[in-house]
């Protein structure tokens, strides 16, 4: 059995495709065949259902391709490991984010960076914490930082980063005072711009205002995180956001930043990589780097002149 052979077959059931899963190999279909075939006679089991077209797997098809993802996966690391030795962490560090963390990334990935300077990153953002799990799980990421639940984690080591406190961000025109904290049962009364209800910090606002007593229905819904300060700034509407937000994305003009309190809520961001042992190098490596960080002391200092806090 040769790795290739796995990897042919890995990418057929990824693709669902027998020409899609070659031109992903960059090899032609009869040679990607041919392989998967011979991996077939040597286990003495049919792993893909063929008829005109890729037909799914077979229930011995199932079982393999989750020991093919983790042979493969520690194979690269393997080879990373040896790298290692020879010149320091070296490849790709492929990192999935939920999409709020996305802002935040940075700051880790300078950090890996300063440390592994032949190293690079590959980042997935807009990704929920079911599929950044999955992803983990299938060894399509390396790490990914999101809001992981107890009952997340299995399979996953999961290591705290920093926490999420929550901030509106509104006009200064709508507040007649110049308190530095609302209730969110205030806030529920201000016309809203929310992210989408799919969204992992969307149900956290959502749980807020219902711990507060309130429900609220934004007139505005989007994915974008960008999209949100933009409405926010027009003027129109406020929105609720994380405060680790305001590092990356200060606010300017005439809006203004009000900590909501009562309740006060505060969610942690963690950074997950899988449990297999010895792992990816690369993937400890990034964790030593987030962890190094001290984002929570980072993100509580004031903000600079010219930026807006609570």
């Amino acid at each position: 059995m040769l790795f290739r052979q796995l990897e042919y077959f890995v990418a057929v059931a990824r693709e669902k495709h027998f020409a899609r899963a070659a031109e992903a190999c960059y090899v032609s279909q009869p040679a990607l065949s041919a392989a998967i075939a011979k991996l077939e006679r040597e286990l003495n089991v049919t792993l893909i259902n063929r008829g005109h077209t890729f037909g799914g797997l077979t229930p011995e098809g199932e079982r393999l391709v989750v020991w093919a993802k983790r042979i493969l996966a520690e194979h690269d690391a393997f080879k990373a490991e040896v790298a290692a030795v020879r010149s320091g962490i070296t490849g790709t560090l492929r990192l999935g984010t939920s999409p709020t963390a996305s802002t935040t990334v940075a700051l880790p990935v300078a950090a890996f960076c300063a440390a592994h300077p032949l190293a690079k990153v590959r980042v997935s953002s807009r990704l929920p914490t079911g599929e950044l799990t999955r992803r983990l799980g299938e060894f399509e990421l390396d790490a990914a930082i999101g809001h992981f639940a107890p009952e997340e984690g299995e399979g996953l080591e999961v290591v705290p980063l920093y926490e999420e406190r929550y901030v509106l961000l509104v006009s200064g025109e709508r507040l007649a005072s110049e308190a530095r904290t609302m209730r969110w049962a205030e806030a529920a009364q201000l016309p809203l711009a929310l992210l989408k209800k799919d969204m992992n910090v969307r149900q956290v606002i959502d749980g807020a205002f219902a711990e507060s007593g309130e429900r609220v229905t934004p007139q505005v819904e989007t994915d974008s995180v960008a999209s949100l300060y933009a409405h926010v700034g027009a003027g129109a509407w406020a929105s609720v956001v994380p405060h680790t937000w305001l590092r990356a994305m200060p606010v300017t003009g005439g809006t203004r930043v009000v900590r909501l309190v009562d309740p006060e809520i505060r969610v942690g961001v963690s950074v997950a990589i899988h449990t297999a042992t010895p792992g990816s190098p690369v993937a400890r490596a990034f964790v030593e780097a987030a962890t190094g960080l001290s984002l929570n002391r980072f993100f509580e200092q004031p903000l600079r002149d010219g930026e807006h806090g609570d």
